[in-house]
């Protein structure tokens, strides 16, 4: 009894931290993962900008919380690798941590640092499907996910980008489309869009996606979109779509249908 005793203690003695990276979907613990949700619960740390825990909060009880904010991302992760030495640790990740996301960094820090360290990536809703799933079913083929923030990557860079995602049809998801110091990349990037694209080809605007009463969408062709340019700001997912895609009315709501391709085989 004793001896099991003594192999009880010592486990409790040697247990190690383990760091999550918890990608917490579009902003309503509703649309959360049920993984997501255990793993924060039982978290002693919680690190993470300030309005994404703020819309977490009620997740938020006994751990240590530690707050944020933009521009703070390799501090936050480089605490986060030092305190995963000591406990569970959880840092979030607005949609998906792997899109846009804290897990590429968070990774690299924790490779610099040298220390071992247990990670695991908790997948989140991003806002590409938040998106999709108000506007309809616009992205059930292949499409493309272009940041239009140059803040780390060179506006040349995403040029190419989206000439290439134009130029192949595919439907393209902008995310970042504009912030009080980028009024134009917006603009430019349809610009670009146009000159591959029919302006009849379906576009869907949705700002605050799956986010309760904030949320607003709009339906509207690639000749009309920026007719809406004051309107799209930092928290709007545009979906410009393909050749193939079309409005459909239903019940006084606007949808947007991209054919996976069943009506070229089967009957319906």
């Amino acid at each position: 009894m004793e001896g099991l005793q003594l192999q009880s203690q010592n486990n409790v003695s040697t247990k190690k931290g383990r760091l999550y990276i918890v990608g917490i979907g579009p902003g309503s613990t509703d649309h959360m993962t049920v993984k997501a949700c255990e793993v924060l619960r039982r978290s002693d740390y919680v690190i993470g900008n300030g309005t994404y825990l703020d819309q977490i909060a009620d997740l938020l009880d006994k751990q240590e919380i530690i707050r944020s904010s933009m521009g703070k991302e390799v501090d936050r992760a480089s605490q986060a690798v030092e305190l995963s030495q000591e406990g569970e640790v959880s840092i979030i990740s607005g949609g998906d941590a792997n899109v846009y996301g804290m897990a590429g960094l968070v990774l690299e820090v924790a490779e610099h640092t040298g220390l071992d360290v247990e990670i695991e990536v908790v997948p989140g809703v991003t806002a590409i499907t938040a998106a999709a799933s108000i506007l309809g079913a616009p992205i059930v083929n292949d499409f493309a996910v272009i940041s239009l923030s140059d803040l780390l990557t060179p506006w040349e860079m995403i040029e190419k980008r989206l000439e290439a995602a134009a130029s192949t049809d595919f439907v393209i998801s902008l995310y970042n489309p504009k912030s009080r110091q980028r009024r134009s990349n917006f603009s430019r990037a349809i610009d670009i869009i146009k000159k591959h694209r029919a302006d009849s080809v379906p576009v869907g605007l949705v700002k605050n996606a799956l986010r309760g009463q904030d949320e607003d969408c709009v339906v509207t062709t690639l000749g009309e979109v920026l007719k809406y340019n004051e309107w799209v700001d930092m928290s709007t997912t545009i979906l410009v779509t393909n050749s193939e895609s079309r409005i459909w009315e239903n019940n006084s709501t606007k949808r947007i249908i991209t054919p996976r391709g069943y009506h070229r085989k089967y009957d319906y």
